[in-house]
């Protein structure tokens, strides 16, 4: 994807992240989600993929740099406990406050206003090491496909049309980090319906 398709994915993805926001009725916020998170809680984890944005152009970055979004994976595959990563999400849910929807929608005016006045090139401080801000968003647009429509599982809405680029990116981000795994010949299978996916759901 050149630079364009990746900002176009990260701007659909976030407004596509607060459309679903926008739609949560107000009774369904502690409704159970995903594994140990309620709405609020996946909602919060979901709203990182904005602000680890905002936070990471404004930190210093040094050290080793990733050379794009299949290293960044790999670089942070297994490296944060599960239970360290739950109690961020429900931490990050809490931090909403009383109107979750207005203060994502905050989020995504500020960030994704950030995003089209900074250059691709502008030095990104992530977790994993430094990256340019263009390598850095399909890591964004990945977490916000996956938990949007996580999101719009929990809330019984069809995805968006706006997240459809994104999917589409993540789906070959996925292939792209599963290739360099030592299970990759299992999870082709997998992908080609041989084992594990109901009703025998595949690719081809």
């Amino acid at each position: 994807m050149d630079a364009a398709d990746i900002r176009y994915c990260y701007l659909g993805a976030a407004r596509a992240f607060l459309d679903l926001v926008e739609h949560v009725p107000e009774a369904a916020w502690t409704r159970p989600a995903l594994g140990e998170w309620d709405v609020r809680a996946l909602t919060g984890h979901t709203s990182r993929a904005l602000s680890t944005v905002e936070t990471y152009l404004s930190t210093p970055a040094s050290g080793d740099r990733l050379d794009g979004p299949v290293a960044y994976f790999l670089a942070i595959r297994g490296g944060v406990l599960p239970e360290a990563i739950a109690a961020r999400g429900r931490e990050a849910g809490e931090a909403l406050g009383q109107d979750p929807a207005a203060a994502v929608r905050k989020l995504v005016d500020r960030v994704t206003e950030l995003v089209a006045k900074t250059p691709d090139d502008a030095p990104v401080a992530t977790a994993a090491g430094a990256m340019t801000l263009i390598d850095y968003l399909p890591t964004r647009s990945f977490e916000l496909a996956v938990h949007g429509l996580d999101l719009a599982r929990a809330i019984g809405l069809p995805p968006p049309d706006t997240l459809s680029p994104a999917i589409a990116a993540s789906l070959e981000l996925a292939g792209a980090i599963g290739a360099r795994l030592p299970s990759a010949p299992d999870l082709l299978l997998l992908l080609t319906g041989r084992s594990g996916l109901p009703g025998n759901l595949s690719v081809v």
